[in-house]
């Protein structure tokens, strides 16, 4: 077969227990390929890495995980890109650390094309999660290809709104590509092994480890030309990513929000760092220095499309941005309690207004 020449010197090379990433850029560097890393004396290796490194090539791979992967494989599909690769991502290879091996599933051809990376919370609001999915579709649309990390929350609204789009979108995920996490993205995962693409640095069978997440986090950020973050706390991996991205020497962007929101806390920080203050799709544009597009497909006035009654307009602006309970409501709009209550039922119908935990509401920009 083909596999068995060159792939699975990579495969044998790079499956073996307790040779980590920097140790095989070193014995590539040292040695040229994996083929001559694999054949090279003990002596030899040792003088590259550890002793205890150059025992394991020795012994060499488990011969299950080499099958295994050979056989996933034979699934169109399916693909492995090594560093000497000419799909390997161009961004990618300029990071400080970047994975020697890359495991693929879908379309190679997006590998091509610029991209953003987009993270968040993964506990969104709703006006965060329209944000996110309507960001990506505008920009995949303006050529970009999406890139987040397929969890709940702004990385799935990311992905469906970039595969809508022309440039479509890349999950990169923290377990092996044979897995699934989180187990309720499998229909996300299947369209975008068709419509879009995959891709894991960890070998088939390997599980949602949470050491994994952030090493994950740093190809996200790596193989894209900027990381725009969509809501984000004050703790949230979703700033470990941002931070990764600035070592990389990429462009950060951030979406503001409420100042009461406690989501939008870890954005604002970004921007009083230095961040891009993102309100357009033009905005992450010209960061990234791609031509200007027009604006008017996007402007919209939020109630423009409302056939709503005069008492149903007035809540719908008592109401402003930020959330809201009902009892403020009132108070604001000088309405009853049953009035309220019966037209945020209809605005929420309509879809301009969404119900949040502890009897809140917010106002969802279309």
């Amino acid at each position: 077969m083909k596999h068995a020449t060159d792939i699975e010197f990579w495969l044998q090379l790079c499956l073996i227990q307790g040779v980590g990433d920097e140790s095989i850029r070193r014995l590539l560097v040292a040695f040229g390929s994996p083929e001559a890393v694999l054949s090279a004396p003990v002596k030899a290796l040792e003088s590259v890495v550890k002793k205890s490194v150059a025992r394991h090539i020795k012994d060499g791979p488990d011969p299950n995980k080499v099958t295994a992967t050979l056989a996933w494989l034979e699934n169109a599909t399916n693909s492995v890109i090594t560093l000497a690769d000419q799909d390997y991502p161009a961004q990618l290879l300029n990071i400080s650390d970047p994975p020697p091996i890359l495991y693929f599933k879908g379309r190679r051809e997006l590998l091509k094309k610029s991209s953003l990376a987009m993270v968040g919370s993964r506990n969104a609001t709703p006006q965060g999660l329209s944000n996110a999915e309507a960001f990506a579709e505008s920009i995949s649309n303006a050529g970009i290809c999406i890139v987040s990390g397929m969890a709940l929350g702004i990385d799935t609204a990311a992905h469906r709104g970039g595969l809508r789009g022309a440039a479509g979108s890349i999950a990169v995920v923290g377990t092996g590509l044979d897995i699934v996490y989180p187990a309720r993205n499998h229909s996300l995962a299947h369209q975008l092994a068709k419509d879009g693409a995959l891709i894991s640095e960890l070998p088939l069978g390997t599980p949602p480890v949470g050491k994994n997440f952030p090493r994950r986090n740093r190809i996200i950020s790596g193989m894209s030309q900027g990381c725009l973050v969509v809501e984000a706390a004050m703790r949230s991996g979703s700033l470990i990513t941002a931070r990764q991205a600035l070592e990389q020497g990429r462009e950060v962007l951030a979406i503001p929000g409420s100042i009461h929101s406690p989501l939008s806390k870890g954005c604002h920080a970004l921007i009083k760092e230095g961040a891009k203050l993102v309100e357009s799709i033009q905005d992450i544009l010209d960061e990234l220095n791609y031509p200007a597009i027009d604006q008017r497909q996007y402007e919209k006035n939020d109630t423009a499309d409302l056939d709503l009654t005069n008492e149903n307009t007035w809540l719908l602006q008592c109401l402003g941005h930020d959330v809201v309970d009902v009892d403020t409501l009132c108070v604001r709009s000088g309405l009853t309690v049953e009035s309220v209550s019966a037209m945020l039922l209809t605005l929420e119908l309509d879809g301009q207004i969404a119900s949040l935990p502890g009897g809140c509401y917010q106002r969802v920009a279309k």
